[in-house]
């Protein structure tokens, strides 16, 4: 071999070892995939590789095609080993974005209907079988399920949090705690097992774990004679809650083409909005006899989805209409997975944790997943959903009519979250949550102030669930489906499993903080008071996502890597600097020729790199 040709080798083989050190702590905001900058010759020698070491020798031909097309997705009309009938399958991939696979869209839903279990009740029980006669049915439950069963199940465990006596704040935190169970269980042991149970089950492993612990402890506690034995039944429920809201966002991240990623990713919070809907049916319908279970269709059905939806797994995907998008994004997510595990070697379940807060890409997107998921528990949307029945008591509801007023709450939340299918990946994650945060606050406020309305007065019931149902349908498009969706996202490969852990379990620990604190909030706030509180939480939240949050909107997963390469502080410095005067020219003045500076250059970075031209290519 001449010199000459070993000093090229030399220097492509440093290119990619210093691309694999800028992966995840790049400084510059340019868009580069895993196979810019490679020299065509080279590419097709790894695609060479690539098909020997997986057995796909007999289509060599279509994936050094399909390595070309991932090379240059957007130039792809100018490669010429790409034949007519090849570029009409990726045009109409930019045409027709939702034209999909139906496997696709049955392995985003049947992963997805696990999210119904965090929002409905699972498993009811009815009084008459255990001897009680209580006007309110006693059952297991993960959230809103406990919205009516808070009506009964206190008196029923001699743990009534009613009234002033001398208990009453002791069993006001009781409740508190056997509503949070889950969450707490879930935020600081749950959520955490979420890394070596993917690295060892892969993704539909560690669902179909999380689905059995979904089952088997709802229907303990529906059995539950005792509230010690309710609370540590809902605690091994949290076990399973927080590995599964950690990995099946990111299941349903993987598969999905970066155009429509969002809508379908949000699939997690449509189905969550379904379960609190059930389960205020639930609470209205079914409490005096049912039995019911949605964790049974998910850990039923998950094997029924293909093992090749697994990215893990390295086999081909179901996101693909055609073998050449199959082969293209196979052998991308091959070059991504090389990579990025260079970076993994040697790494630990410690030192993932550690480097989320050390490597700059890595702690940019820590921050903005912490951001998004703490402000879905500082809106106030889960004390509707766990304490509405009881808030509606407190207005001087009936007991049947609190359940109907939240049965309301549960529709408009589920309705509502439809809109968000389309507007999330064209409106954006960002706008969407800096539209809805303002009109939520005011519209928590208005809920509380209504409670100063005379008891006497007519308007002050319809008002305050007219309110209460305002706030759930500005909530359902945006605060509700944008924190899994971004947080799923954000993380490069090398951390998704460690960083969604960190995120949900951020959302499920203050969760379970609402959950314990509410009920001693709402007695000693009263109502006007901790409506209030939490409005003023929906003004910091907005503030802090104005400031701390990027746009991640059609950005592949790899892309991400470098919008999340801009420090914090130039992100602050330009929602400051550049954004707000060209908002208040552009909709305040009405300044039509104003003109926003754009934060990010996304220009593609040409293939023909100094090696090339080194050999005369």
């Amino acid at each position: 071999m001449s010199s000459e040709k070993v000093d090229q080798e030399k220097r492509a083989d440093s290119f990619e070892e210093q691309r694999q050190i800028d992966l995840v702590n790049n400084a510059n905001a340019r868009i580069q995939n895993p196979l810019h900058g490679i020299p065509h010759d080279r590419l097709l020698a790894q695609v060479e590789e690539f098909v020997r070491e997986k057995g796909f020798d007999d289509q060599l031909a279509l994936f050094q095609k399909a390595a070309l097309l991932a090379q240059n997705p957007s130039k792809f009309e100018s490669i010429p080993e790409l034949d007519e009938e090849d570029k009409a399958i990726i045009r109409r991939e930019v045409t027709h974005k939702w034209d999909q696979p139906r496997a696709l869209y049955l392995t985003v839903i049947l992963c997805s209907i696990g999210a119904a279990v965090q929002g409905c009740v699972i498993f009811i029980v009815p009084n008459v079988a255990r001897g009680i006669d209580a006007p309110v049915n006693q059952y297991s439950w993960d959230q809103t399920g406990s919205n009516g069963a808070n009506l009964s199940f206190p008196v029923e465990f001699g743990i009534d949090d009613s009234g002033t006596g001398p208990t009453a704040e002791r069993n006001q935190w009781i409740v508190g705690v056997i509503n949070s169970a889950p969450y707490i269980a879930a935020a600081i042991i749950g959520c955490w097992l979420t890394d070596p149970l993917n690295h060892y089950l892969g993704r539909r492993g560690a669902i179909f774990v999380c689905a059995i612990f979904c089952t088997l402890p709802v229907i303990g506690s529906g059995l539950a004679q005792t509230w010690p034995q309710l609370f540590v039944c809902r605690v091994l429920l949290g076990l399973g809650m927080g590995p599964k809201a950690s990995t099946v966002p990111v299941f349903a991240a993987e598969n999905v083409p970066a155009s429509i990623r969002g809508g379908l990713v949000m699939c997690w919070q449509m189905w969550v909005a379904f379960g609190i809907f059930l389960g205020t049916t639930a609470n209205l319908v079914l409490f005096q006899v049912g039995f019911y279970c949605l964790a049974a269709p998910t850990w039923l059905g998950l094997y029924s989805c293909d093992s090749s939806a697994d990215r893990c797994l390295l086999l081909p995907g179901v996101s693909a209409n055609s073998e050449l998008q199959a082969a293209r994004d196979l052998f991308y997510v091959h070059r991504q997975l090389m990579e990025e595990f260079a970076i993994l070697k040697g790494s630990t379940y410690i030192g993932r944790f550690i480097e989320l807060f050390t490597i700059p890409r890595v702690r940019r997107a820590s921050l903005a997943a912490w951001v998004v998921m703490i402000a879905q528990q500082m809106c106030g949307i889960n004390i509707i959903a766990f304490y509405s029945s009881s808030i509606f008591v407190a207005a001087n509801y009936s007991v049947k009519s609190s359940l109907l007023a939240s049965w309301g709450f549960g529709l408009v939340n589920f309705l509502f979250a439809f809109p968000a299918v389309w507007t999330i990946d064209t409106f954006g994650r960002r706008n969407l949550l800096l539209f809805t945060f303002p009109n939520m606050a005011w519209s928590l406020l208005a809920a509380g102030l209504c409670f100063l309305i005379p008891g006497s007065s007519g308007a002050r019931i319809p008002l305050i669930a007219l309110f209460i149902f305002i706030f759930a349908a500005f909530y359902s498009p945006g605060e509700g489906p944008v924190p899994f969706t971004y947080s799923a996202e954000v993380f490069p490969l090398t951390h998704r499993e460690m960083g969604m852990s960190f995120a949900v379990a951020t959302n499920l620990f203050f969760a379970s903080v609402l959950g314990l604190t509410f009920p001693r909030i709402l007695h000693a706030f009263t109502p006007v008071g901790a409506f209030g509180f939490y409005a003023g939480l929906n003004v910091l939240a907005f503030v802090m996502i104005f400031l701390l949050l990027p746009e991640t909107k059609q950005r592949t997963l790899e892309e991400l890597d470098h919008v999340f390469a801009v420090p914090t502080s130039k992100h602050v410095a330009y929602q400051v600097h550049t954004f707000l005067p060209y908002f208040f020219k552009r909709w305040i003045l009405f300044n039509k020729n104003a003109e926003l500076k754009p934060l990010y250059n996304f220009e593609e970075v040409e293939s023909i790199t100094v090696f090339e031209k080194g050999a005369g290519h």
